[in-house]
C-alpha cells in the first residue's frame, strides 16, 4: 500500500532500539573478563598464562630436584659397596618404587590444583 503523492523508493523505515552487537570494554562497562584478555592475547592475558606456566614449571622442577637427590647418589653408594649386587636390585626394585609413586602422585595433584586455581581465576563470575 502506498501513500498518495509519495514514491515507494523515497519511503524510509526507521528502526529504533539498542544495537544487538556491541562490544563492551572494560572502561565503559565497569566489569573485568580475564578470559577475554587471554583470548585476545593482550599483555594482561599473556601475564595470566605465563603465571600458570610458571607455577607448573615450579612443580616440575621441584619433582626433578627431589628425584635427583633421591636417585643421584645411588651410583656412588653402589660403587662404595663392590659386592652388593642383591642390595642394588633391592634398592632399585623395591626401595625406589614407593618414593617414585608418591612423587608422581604429588606432582599430578599439584598440577591439577594449579589448573583449578587458574580456571577459577579466569572464569566469569
Amino acid at each position: 500500500m502506498t501513500v498518495p503523492g509519495q514514491d515507494p523508493a523515497e519511503r524510509r523505515v526507521v528502526v529504533t532500539g539498542p544495537p544487538r552487537r556491541t562490544r563492551r570494554t572494560l572502561r565503559a562497562s565497569g566489569y573485568y573478563r580475564p578470559r577475554t584478555e587471554i583470548d585476545e592475547q593482550t599483555t594482561l592475558g599473556h601475564t595470566y598464562v605465563r603465571s600458570l606456566m610458571r607455577s607448573q614449571l615450579r612443580a616440575a622442577l621441584t619433582v626433578f630436584a627431589v628425584l635427583v637427590l633421591l636417585v643421584g647418589p645411588l651410583p656412588l653408594l653402589f660403587a662404595a659397596l663392590p659386592d652388593a649386587r642383591r642390595l642394588e636390585w633391592a634398592v632399585l626394585g623395591f626401595g625406589l618404587y614407593l618414593p617414585l609413586v608418591l612423587l608422581a602422585r604429588w606432582y599430578v595433584r599439584r598440577a591439577e590444583r594449579n589448573e583449578r586455581d587458574f580456571v577459577r581465576l579466569v572464569e566469569d563470575k
